[in-house]
């Protein structure tokens, strides 16, 4: 069936039998029927217009919980309202992009979020000055506050071309990009996704990636409204505290269709090796979605063969490409296909190159896997810098255009578009009608499936004394050891290596604090390389690293961090801070410290604060909050803070 808005579409799925479920917890699970969410958003909806808006208005959403999110994004397609979706973080940082949001679409937005992430985006020290006038409290509605949601609203005519929501990138220090999408496009793309994943009213999805993320939302929720099949939200915190119920959800709720990002593989197996797992079956699962960030071969075999033995399909693993501007898909492989794996030699892979395939993996080569070929509706292209199209086997940048390609993007700088083709800012090319994508032109940073952009995070670290733009450069390079993304920090240094010490753990403190991402290196260099018009070369820094240049100098800074470990007075702990230290040492088992050591100053992530988090939560239950290892970032600080609360072991 062919719909021309998502509206159409819900309110003709209505009257299926499919249902989506919520899994905030392994006992907490809510199903409701593709009928009560279409009446529930329509309540919504009447909230939504007493408050007094209408359609072309814009709602920021910056919520927690899957099932509010749900909820008033339906309502806002109803209302021909415009919802932009904002991920709900830790840190300062994510509360600043609230506010370049706001701004960025002409501080008239309205916000709809609860009292707890109102309160702290009120407290933000970062959006103080933006505080004072927006957002105003009339432009505000809380979600915690809503209490009837039995009135309909008025619906709304909606058109293919209105927009169904703005989709932002990952800036938080600048003005981040809105991605426009219209209901014209992200219907093309779901039905494109329909046609080359082979689905059916009989699958069942289930994947735990947030919904401000254009794979959640539109893969694993719009898409199954829209296609017919029910699904299941799992909340990503839950996933990251209990990685192995992924697997054993998907197995209770006979899941046919999986998805996620490498680092969601990694953190499975790493739990999975650690614990183990009985009782579960997969036989199920035909497709597992693997994308939003470069995808690891290692990582695909590592976990389908760990699966392999509750009956997970060899062939499930799906690899794809894809991106916001696309409305999410670009190319899918073929169905119950051998992973297409090249392994190409690194120095073929520079723009303009034609890339060296060999018959084995070795030192010099890369293993790439196939992304397949354009779904449905969308074509795409491998040029040069100048914009002549590419042969096959050629390496240069990917463009793409159709029906399901954003028109408009907010705070373009004008390099997007070249004529009706789209710039993804990615590079790859075309071999045996396959797609191979080789990184990012731009030197995006991928890390935990979300994008950084450098210059945001050098802004950031340029805070700290000593440090200025021009003379640090960030890079994002595929570890030697497993695939997966580390990022690295250059500093222009000529100093004794003892000196610099203290500012390897600030560059590595201010990155955690405010970004909640691990730095892996921070390595002193005599100087940032630059090209002629002044830009930083990061990628001339990225291959000098994984040439091994800067091997001998870190060694060196090891030594000295040895020699200071060695020089610390440990304190006698008590019961509490070894219960807190063991709780840590299994959360970081690669990591030096002592009690006394800041857990972001050491490189702690957002991974594994929070299963930090959830074995603290196990000992202590219902005592601390995430954000209470921020604020109290040593063993010894949270051992005294259980203190005083009555905690005792």
């Amino acid at each position: 069936m062919h719909f021309q808005t998502l509206t159409e579409a819900l309110s003709c799925r209505r009257s299926e039998v499919r249902s989506v479920s919520f899994i905030d917890g392994q006992e907490n699970e809510k199903c409701i029927s593709f009928e009560a969410l279409y009446q529930r958003a329509l309540g919504l909806l009447h909230v939504l217009q007493q408050q007094g808006m209408r359609k072309g208005d814009h709602l920021i959403m910056f919520l927690n919980d899957n099932r509010q999110f749900v909820d008033v994004f339906w309502a806002c397609q109803f209302g021909g309202i415009i919802p932009v979706p904002l991920a709900v973080g830790i840190s300062d940082q994510h509360r600043q992009k609230v506010f370049n949001v706001a701004e960025q679409l002409g501080g008239a937005a309205y916000l709809y979020t609860d009292r707890k992430n109102l309160n702290r985006l009120r407290s933000s020290t970062t959006g103080k000055d933006q505080g004072s006038h927006w957002p105003q409290p009339q432009h505000v509605l809380l979600s915690d506050e809503v209490q009837d949601i039995t009135i309909p609203g008025e619906m709304v005519e909606v058109g293919p071309q209105d927009v169904a929501f703005i989709q932002f990138s990952s800036g938080s220090t600048g003005s981040p990009k809105g991605v426009v999408l219209k209901h014209r496009n992200l219907i093309a793309n779901i039905e494109g996704i329909r046609e080359c994943a082979a689905m059916s009213p009989e699958d069942v999805s289930l994947c735990w990636m947030p919904l401000t993320h254009d794979m959640g939302l539109i893969g694993f929720h719009l898409s199954p409204v829209v296609n017919n099949y029910s699904h299941c939200i799992m909340r990503t915190d839950l996933f990251v505290r209990r990685p192995l119920y992924w697997m054993e959800a998907a197995s209770e709720k006979k899941a046919s269709m999986l998805g996620s990002p490498n680092f969601g593989f990694k953190h499975f197996l790493k739990a999975f090796n650690r614990k183990g797992m009985e009782g579960i079956d997969l036989s199920q699962v035909r497709l597992i979605f693997n994308g939003a960030e470069p995808i690891s071969v290692s990582l695909c075999r590592q976990f389908t063969d760990a699966m392999a033995r509750f009956r997970l399909p060899a062939r499930s693993m799906f690899p794809v490409y894809g991106l916001a501007e696309a409305s999410l898909a670009v190319s899918f492989p073929a169905i119950n296909a051998d992973l297409d794996i090249l392994h190409v030699q690194r120095d073929s892979l520079s723009i303009d190159a034609d890339v060296h395939v060999c018959a084995q993996p070795a030192q010099d080569t890369v293993s790439l896997v196939s992304v397949g070929k354009p779904v449905t509706h969308c074509k795409v292209q491998i040029v040069d810098h100048q914009g002549t199209v590419q042969p096959k086997g050629r390496v240069g940048h990917i463009q793409i255009r159709g029906i399901n390609v954003t028109e408009k993007v907010l705070g373009d700088d004008g390099s997007l578009y070249s004529g009706d083709w789209l710039n993804t800012g990615d590079l790859g090319f075309v071999l045996h009608e396959a797609l191979y994508i080789t990184g990012r032109y731009k030197e995006v940073l991928f890390v935990h499936g979300q994008n950084y952009y450098p210059h945001d995070l050098e802004e950031v670290l340029c805070t700290i004394e000593g440090l200025e733009l021009g003379k640090v450069a960030l890079a994002g390079v595929s570890s030697r050891q497993d695939g997966v993304e580390e990022v690295l920090v250059f500093v222009a240094y000529k100093g004794a290596l003892p000196d610099f010490l203290p500012t390897c753990l600030q560059v590595k403190s201010t990155v955690s604090e405010n970004f909640s991402i691990e730095v892996r290196h921070v390595i002193p260099v005599s100087r940032i390389p630059k090209t002629t018009s002044g830009k930083i070369q990061r990628s001339a820094l990225a291959e000098e690293y994984l040439a091994g240049e800067y091997d001998g100098v870190l060694s060196q800074l090891a030594v000295e961090l040895d020699k200071q470990d060695t020089g610390r007075v440990q304190v006698q702990e008590d019961g509490i801070e070894n219960a807190v230290l063991a709780v840590c040492r299994e959360a970081l088992p690669d990591k030096r410290f002592t009690v006394h050591d800041s857990l972001l100053e050491i490189g702690a992530d957002s991974l594994a604060l929070v299963e930090i988090h959830s074995g603290l939560d196990d000992l202590f239950p219902d005592t601390l909050a995430i954000t209470d290892l921020v604020d109290h970032p040593s063993i010894a600080q949270l051992a005294a803070f259980l203190k005083s609360r009555g905690s005792v072991v």
